[in-house]
């Protein structure tokens, strides 16, 4: 449902699906008979939005109670916004068409830095203010979830509450504890004090944050009862956690055309850029019965043909075989593809490829991540050269064709020969495939990489390491280029100054929130968008407010000083991370948590064990 002072402007923009709502499985509820109002906030378009799987969970969580309506709102396309502005149109629910200022929880995933403008442009497209001091009301509540509240502090002045880690508990309680102190007339401010009481919730509004003259932080103080560190919710046992049986379908395609059913969430392998396998510890998997019991479900309400099982790694989970044979009949019979992404080069069974041509065949990802053995062992990636082109010879000989690795620049201690072996490894690629006798007759083979640059992550035992400016990775870029010889292998890489901008605000603190209002008010938004992105802006954004944004990239931090986000508790111990980034510049591995554990100390969120050693090992 849309406003119907819309209607008339519908076909006007591009993409009009995105503004209607009424999908299939989609929840429509009488606002007089629920008690809390809840908008699910996705800063980004429609079709990136309907793909996130948190927004789906948490969609049909909330709406499995009778006391709450949860809707979903995305970030209007330009086009969009200018016909509401112009027309003083709200931004509205696309279940019911009501304006979200109205709403109690206004609830934001914050997946991508460079979306923190469209959280402010969608703030004031409903009609509120964009700081939260401004929103004196108790309702609408301003809460954000999702990877980037690690570090929130860039935007710690525009949210009332954000929750790290999982939120299929926390997202309850705070429901809970907003409709007792609504319904007793409290305050804006009674209601933040007792939220804070709930483990996995931090608001903002009571952490004091003092400097040094250097500019670094120099304390960070709770007030008012405030707990000293915040611990991120964890799930303990995914087979009991709330799962949904259905998904909205959009009218349009979506970035991914397909169910998603989680497997496992976490990570054995720590590598030691990858912020998601440090953030998501300790491991905790689903019984293969489960995850199969979900996949039949969410096919049956939404009739989609193909299904991804999701993890970080997903050819780690150990009832990956097993539920594989259990799928195959019937999504055989049934004719639905099994996608699965996320696979390592270094444990990719032969019989599980075999298996897979059953079907339909989804293209082959793999993740080196970089280009000599020497770099690997610094990232900790733990797989070699001869396990990446003996998995690439078994898919040819399966049948395969393309094959896309991913690959990153601008990791500690790289070197031109690091770069290039990036282009070498792709070429060994493509030789496998000639080369292999049973590859398929009469075809060609195509090697795509990918190039992402380094951006060190809070929680990562890169953390404190400085990252490349974006003429360097340029440089880098074109470098790589240069040293590919074959028309079989194609590059795509990131925009630089993207890169940069993602920096800048994973390891930012609070003093950032006047540079990212300034670049908004001056017309920023989209900014993960290339033809979006206002680098001039920016940079006037940051000199207008007396901040140089090398200071959050450019420098190596010491590891006694005092982070933005040491008042989070994401479970693994600054210790293990410090201990990491050494290991790293000595060209050292760390063995996976299956081989030994490395003492991370992530396990004492899950009652001193992890998935390993529980009872949902299969």
């Amino acid at each position: 449902m849309y406003p119907k002072e819309l209607e008339k402007f519908l076909l006007k923009v591009q993409k009009p699906g995105r503004y209607t709502g009424g999908e299939l499985n989609s929840v429509v509820k009488d606002k007089t008979k629920v008690d809390i109002r809840y908008a699910f906030c996705f800063p980004d378009t429609y079709e990136i939005g309907m793909s996130h799987l948190g927004m789906k969970i948490l969609y049909s969580l909330i709406n499995s109670r009778d006391d709450a309506w949860c809707e979903r709102v995305f970030a209007p396309w330009v086009d969009m916004e200018q016909v509401m502005r112009e027309n003083n149109i709200l931004l509205y629910g696309l279940e019911s068409g009501d304006a979200i200022r109205e709403f109690d929880i206004l609830g934001f995933t914050m997946q991508y830095e460079l979306s923190y403008t469209n959280v402010l442009n969608m703030l004031d497209l409903a009609g509120l203010p964009v700081r939260a001091k401004d929103r004196t009301e108790l309702t609408p509540i301003v809460v954000a979830g999702g990877a980037c509240v690690c570090n929130a502090e860039p935007m710690a002045e525009f949210f009332d509450i954000i929750l790290p880690g999982d939120g299929e508990e926390v997202t309850n309680e705070l429901i809970d504890l907003l409709k007792e102190y609504k319904a007793k007339g409290a305050s804006k401010q009674e209601f933040l004090k007792a939220a804070a009481q709930i483990k996995g919730v931090y608001v903002p509004s009571l952490y004091e944050v003092e400097y040094n003259e250097d500019k670094t932080v120099k304390a960070i103080t709770p007030v008012c009862g405030a707990p000293e560190k915040v611990e991120k919710r964890n799930v303990a046992d995914l087979d009991k956690m709330y799962s949904p049986t259905e998904f909205v379908v959009p009218f349009l395609e979506v970035v991914h055309d397909r169910t998603t059913v989680e497997i496992f969430r976490g990570c054995i392998r720590g590598c030691r850029f990858c912020q998601a396998g440090f953030l998501n510890r300790p491991l905790r998997s689903k019984s293969p019965e489960v995850v199969e019991e979900q996949c039949r479900a969410i096919c049956n309400n939404t009739g989609y043909d193909e299904i991804s099982l999701c993890s970080l790694s997903t050819s780690d989970y150990r009832g990956l075989e097993k539920l594989i044979t259990n799928m195959l009949p019937w999504t055989i019979d049934e004719k639905i593809n099994i996608a699965l992404p996320s696979l390592r080069a270094d444990n990719f069974p032969k019989e599980l490829m075999e298996k897979l041509n059953a079907v339909r065949r989804s293209g082959l990802t793999f993740a080196p991540e970089a280009g000599t053995q020497r770099l690997r062992d610094v990232i900790n990636k733990n797989i070699t050269e001869e396990e990446v082109l003996s998995t690439a010879a078994q898919a040819f000989a399966g049948g395969w064709t393309a094959v896309k690795l991913y690959f990153m620049i601008g990791l500690p201690t790289e070197t031109e020969e690091d770069i290039c072996g990036i282009a070498d490894l792709a070429q060994a690629v493509v030789d496998e495939f000639y080369k292999n006798p049973d590859k398929p007759k009469g075809k060609s083979v195509n090697v795509s990489i990918s190039v992402a640059s380094l951006v060190p992550k809070p929680f990562t035992p890169f953390q404190w390491e400085p990252q490349d400016k974006p003429e360097v990775l340029i440089e880098k870029q074109n470098y790589l280029i240069s040293c590919v010889k074959t028309r079989k292998v194609s590059v795509s890489r990131h925009v630089p100054w993207t890169s940069f901008l993602e920096g800048v605000f994973a390891r930012g603190d609070r003093r950032l929130a006047d540079v990212i209002e300034t670049a908004w008010r001056k017309g920023c938004s989209f900014d993960g968008w290339a033809e979006c992105l206002k680098p001039e802006i920016w940079e006037e954004s940051f000199a207008e407010n007396g901040i140089d944004p090398y200071f959050y990239t450019a420098r190596r931090r010491e590891y006694d000083e005092i982070l933005p986000w040491d008042h989070m508790d994401y479970g693994v111990t600054k210790k293990f991370l410090v201990n990491e980034n050494k290991k790293a510049h000595k060209g050292e591995t760390t063995a996976c948590c299956r081989e030994k554990c490395a003492g991370c100390g992530a396990n004492r969120l899950n009652g001193g064990a992890c998935d390993e050693i529980s009872k949902t090992v299969v």
